[in-house]
Formats: C-alpha cells, sequence, structure tokens
C-alpha cells in the first residue's frame, strides 16, 4: 500500500506491530467469551439485565464523551403539534390517539448521527428523527430515523459500530478501514448500507424525508389486547434528495444547511408536516413471518403489511433558545406511556437502558426537570427526591418512601402493562450472524431504485470503499454481490475505474 500515508495506514501498522490479539476483557478484566451477541431469553426473547458484559461495554459507552451528545450530536429542533385523523382505538389505547380531531403538543429534533456537533448537515449519514409528545399520562417519545432499517441488530455491536463512524484514536480522522472493515465483517449492515450510499443518504434538509420508528413495537388497547407495529412518518412536502456532489458543495458553502432550512421554512410560516401511518402484524402473523419480524436491519414489506393512516405532524415554531429547547431536549424509547410497549426487538432493549442512561450522565439525574423534558401536562407524583439539579419543590411534605401510610401516591392495576409469555425459552446468546442478510437488500436494488440511482449508490459506495485496504474492498464486494451479483459487479468495475484514473494522474517515477 505505498500510494497510503501514515495516518491512512495507522490500523495496519497497529497490526503489524501488535501481532496476534490479546484476549477481550470488560472493565474489571474478566475474559469475554462472545462479543457479538447479547443474553437474551430464547434467540428472539429480551434481554437480561445479569449481562454484565453487555451493560459494561454500553454504560462505558454513554459516558465516552462530554457534553456532546455520543450521537446525534448536530441537529435541529422545533416545536408543534399532533393530529389525530383516523380512528386507531381498535389497535392501542395511546392518548394522542384517543379521539379524532384531538391535538397533542410536541417536540422534535431531526440530526445527522455519526459527525460532531460542528460537522456539515449535508454529510452521507442517516438522519435522527426524534418526536415527544407531552400527554396527560406521561410524555411519548419516538425516537427513530429517517431510514426504516438499522446496520445491526444486536445491541451489543453498538458501541464497536459507532466507534466506526467516529475518528481513528491516534490519527483523529476518518478512517475508511474501519468503516469498510467492520460493515463487511456484519454482513447484516449491507441493507442500510445500501440505503445509506443512495440518493436517500444525503435528503435535502429535513423537512423533505420520512421519519421511521424503525423498531417494533406492542400496541395495547383498553382491552387489554396487543398486536406488533411500527410507526411511520411520511413527509408531506415529498421526499427530495441531494446530489453526490451538490452536497459536498454545501457541506464547504452552507455546513448549517438542514438546520438554516428548517428556521426559515417556519420562521415564514411555511409550517412543514408529516402523516403518520402505523402498520400492524398480530402475535399470529409474527410467529408464522418468514423473518424475525423483531430485526431491525428488515423491513416488513408494505403489500402484506399495509400502511394504516393515524393523524398528521405540523411543526408552527421554532425554539426560543437553541441550548434550552434543543441541546436539552432528551429523548428515550423507554418513555412511553400506556397503549405502546416494547417489542423482544433486541435493539429496542439495548436502547431502553442507554439513552436513559446517557441523559443522566450529559444532563443530569434529573434531566426531566428540564422544562422542554418535564411532562407538563401530566401530574408528576412518584418517590424520586433530591440529586442534582432539583429546581422544582421536590414534592414537597410528601413521603418519599413506599408503601406508606400518610396518603403518598399508590400504584394502580388498571396500569399494569401487557405482558408476554415466554415457554421453553433457553438463556443465551444467541449468534444473529447468520440471518437472512441479502434477500430484501436485492429486492431494494431491483424493485425499489431506478436505473439512475443503481448507478448513483455503485458510483458513491465505489467512491467510498477505495479508500479502504485492497482485502477489505473484496469483503465488502462479496456481500454486496451476495445480495445481487450485478450490484457487486457494478461496484467492481467502478473501483477499478477509479484505480486506473488514479494510476494515469500520478506521472512515472524517473
Amino acid at each position: 500500500m505505498a500510494d497510503r500515508d501514515k495516518a491512512t495506514n495507522q490500523m495496519e501498522e497497529f497490526k503489524r506491530t501488535q501481532g496476534s490479539p490479546d484476549t477481550l476483557t470488560t472493565g474489571i478484566g474478566s475474559p469475554v467469551g462472545n462479543k457479538t451477541a447479547s443474553m437474551t431469553v430464547g434467540p428472539r426473547g429480551p434481554l437480561l439485565m445479569q449481562d454484565f458484559v453487555f451493560t459494561d461495554e454500553m454504560a462505558h459507552f454513554n459516558r465516552e464523551r462530554i457534553p456532546e451528545r455520543v450521537v446525534h450530536a448536530k441537529g435541529a429542533g422545533a416545536f408543534g403539534y399532533f393530529e389525530c385523523t383516523h380512528d386507531v382505538s381498535k389497535y392501542t389505547k395511546l392518548k394522542p390517539f384517543e379521539f379524532v380531531g384531538k391535538k397533542t403538543p410536541l417536540a422534535v429534533r431531526f440530526s445527522t448521527v455519526g459527525g460532531e456537533s460542528g460537522s456539515a448537515d449535508t454529510a452521507r449519514d442517516p438522519r435522527g428523527f426524534a418526536v415527544k409528545m407531552y400527554t396527560e399520562e406521561g410524555n411519548w417519545d419516538i425516537v427513530g430515523n429517517n431510514t426504516p432499517i438499522f446496520f445491526i441488530r444486536d445491541p451489543f455491536l453498538f458501541p464497536s459500530f459507532i466507534h466506526t463512524q467516529k475518528r481513528n484514536p491516534q490519527t483523529h480522522l476518518k478512517d475508511p478501514d474501519m468503516f469498510w472493515d467492520f460493515i463487511s465483517l456484519r454482513p447484516e449492515t449491507t441493507h442500510q448500507v445500501s440505503f445509506l450510499f443512495s440518493d436517500r443518504g444525503t435528503p435535502d434538509g429535513y423537512r423533505q424525508m420520512n421519519g421511521y420508528g424503525s423498531h417494533t413495537f406492542k400496541l395495547v388497547n383498553k382491552d387489554g389486547e396487543a398486536v406488533y407495529c411500527k410507526f411511520h412518518f411520511k413527509s408531506d412536502q415529498g421526499i427530495k434528495n441531494l446530489s453526490a456532489d451538490k452536497a459536498g458543495e454545501l457541506s464547504g458553502s452552507d455546513p448549517d444547511y438542514a438546520m438554516r432550512d428548517l428556521y426559515n421554512s417556519i420562521a415564514e410560516g411555511n409550517y412543514p408536516s408529516w402523516s403518520l401511518k402505523i402498520q400492524v402484524m398480530t402475535y399470529e402473523e409474527a410467529e408464522k413471518f418468514r423473518w424475525n419480524p423483531f430485526d431491525l436491519t428488515k423491513i416488513w414489506p408494505q403489500g402484506e403489511f399495509p400502511l394504516i393512516p393515524v393523524g398528521r405532524m405540523v411543526l408552527n415554531r421554532n425554539p426560543k433558545n437553541y441550548f434550552a429547547e434543543v441541546e436539552q431536549v432528551a429523548f428515550s424509547p423507554a418513555h412511553m406511556i400506556p397503549g405502546v410497549e416494547a417489542s423482544p426487538d433486541k435493539m429496542l432493549q439495548g436502547r431502553l437502558f442507554s439513552y436513559s442512561d446517557t441523559h443522566r450522565h450529559r444532563l443530569g439525574t434529573n434531566y426531566l426537570q428540564i422544562p422542554v423534558n418535564c411532562p407538563y401536562n401530566a401530574r408528576l407524583r412518584n418517590y424520586q427526591r433530591d440529586g442534582p439539579q432539583t429546581v422544582n419543590d421536590n414534592q414537597g411534605g410528601a413521603p418519599n418512601y413506599f408503601p406508606n401510610s400518610f396518603s403518598g401516591p399508590v400504584d394502580d392495576k388498571q396500569w399494569v402493562e401487557h405482558m408476554d409469555k415466554y415457554s421453553n425459552a433457553q438463556v443465551g446468546r444467541y449468534n444473529t450472524a447468520d440471518d437472512d442478510n441479502f434477500t430484501q437488500v436485492g429486492t431494494f436494488f431491483n424493485k425499489v431504485l431506478s436505473p439512475a440511482h443503481r448507478e448513483n449508490l455503485t458510483s458513491n459506495i465505489a467512491g467510498h470503499l477505495i479508500g479502504a485496504q485492497e482485502f477489505i474492498q473484496k469483503r465488502a464486494i462479496g456481500n454486496f454481490a451476495q445480495a445481487d451479483p450485478v450490484y457487486g459487479r457494478m461496484i467492481q468495475e467502478k473501483i477499478d475505474k477509479l484505480k486506473a484514473k488514479k494510476q494515469v494522474s500520478v506521472p512515472a517515477q524517473l
């Protein structure tokens, strides 16, 4: 690799001097037997809190950067309302969906994922799409992205994946070897990588992109009946993307392009809106579905599980102060209210812990007392007291222990969560690497993308992948070829052309 400089080749140099790898350990020095699977009740069951290997990894990961968000550091926020337009009470008792015409105030934050707070809005990156509804039964957060899928299906891999999106720990530069080495070693990333390097990877601002809850959730109705669900926010402005060249140009001329566009649109009274729709899958359908319905690397085909309209989200107010209302807003998938609950989606289960944990680190124990996070439409009454930044009346003279005999708040069995049953499931670390990683990618390549979009996708991948070492290139191209041979061949041909062009541009040495 004579054409690579020292910084680009740092990891190869470490490998050369290190020799064989050391045994992996936890933070207390205990050897780790399996680093690619969290401990669950059966292959599709929920995670276990006894899995210290996972919680040790995730808790440390959540505290790596101060005070910037670990991910989604660069973002824009706005406020508005959700209006229910269709009756979906047979599926859920969620307060915002209580009756047609009901309006619920909300906050939204859009963001890039991997870059720092000063990075460009137009970078090729997924976009965060987080919604906080202030309901009478507490705050409900839908914390997703502008893609219906994600790179991995087991949360154990999340810290490592995000590290590959950040900077090389020695050179402090973005490193194509880091990115493509991980991506090619974990073929389940192929679906999301195909989305990322398509035109959808550079949306034209935040108003002209969809949002997705991405995960599978559980909806529960007033009779205690449950179904599985996915949330879709469809942009009423329509989808519009930037070409790779235009996105690159804007990253230099206007790195805050998306933030500026959203602010100006609302300030001018051109309020953006999204239509909320859901997909529903019964428990029986989930049991028989040909893929794991809780796999975050896969979609539910809309031909089999059609979109059901629910309502409309409108953004009509800009932040009064960016730090107070956007930098301090804290979203978590664990912020759920009656009518919506967690499914056995492993990535969702991992995020239920990590998001609230990182907020307590970044914003403090009482981050929910910050006005933008406060459940102001519900009356707060619990046994949590004291801690840094206690800024309300600390619940006055009410008892701070439970149970008590002095009129402290009591639990109410009508609010008990819907409980699933797992029979004959064994606790263990279940490998998910060999699940079907390519069928849906082939469908995306052949049936979703036009010929022109396929050209853009393969060109974007080739332009990025060429920076990685050749053995990593071959591994990555092999994964794309498993989705469709044409897909892999187009990338290889474009890389070959880029290499030939590079060789011609370098004058021969005398």
